[in-house]
């Protein structure tokens, strides 16, 4: 190289200056996104670009906000996987409980189970929910049962604030 002190040069988006000693050579190099600086002897200049663009080329750029929701849908697979089958879905039904810890999957849990093949009172789901664990409002299970009535899952007999709900088709009937 000259014995200048300082020589730009662009040649194929390289910059080129001799900055320090005479035999050193100081190179900023852009590929892509990327931009790299390199400072290497004069004899040694192309093996290191060489080697840094074939490093460019190999390594894996991903978008940090992509990463992010890679990660999450990691999280959300996993959740998932960890759920118990009997939540996902019931064995030989085509009935998807969805959750089973809504009031309204509940009732659709005892329904399946065949609770509801015999009359029962508001007081009597009431008190069997409260027995497996989940203590609802007697106005949610109320809501619950009128909805599933408006569905012709099941119907009540009585008067109101005396109502005996009892299932309307067997699960697994599709007919309504």
């Amino acid at each position: 190289m000259a014995s200048n002190r300082f020589i730009n040069s662009f040649a194929n988006g390289l910059l080129v200056s001799e900055a320090h000693a005479p035999d050193e050579v100081k190179i900023r190099l852009k590929h892509g996104e990327w931009e790299v600086e390199i400072t290497c002897l004069e004899s040694k200049v192309k093996q290191v670009v060489e080697t840094v663009l074939s490093s460019l080329d190999s390594a894996k750029i991903v978008d940090p906000a992509v990463r992010a929701q890679i990660d999450e849908l990691r999280r959300e697979i996993d959740a998932l996987k960890s759920r118990p089958a009997d939540a996902r879905s019931v064995a030989n039904d085509k009935v998807v409980v969805k959750g089973g810890m809504t009031c309204r999957g509940l009732l659709e849990t005892l329904w399946l189970e065949g609770y509801f093949a015999s009359e029962r009172s508001l007081g009597d789901v009431h008190e069997e929910l409260a027995r497996k664990g989940y203590n609802y409002d007697r106005t949610a299970v109320s809501h619950s049962l009128t909805d599933m009535v408006r569905e012709n899952i099941m119907t009540r007999n009585g008067t109101m604030r005396n109502y005996r709900y009892i299932q309307k088709r067997p699960p697994g009937d599709a007919t309504g």
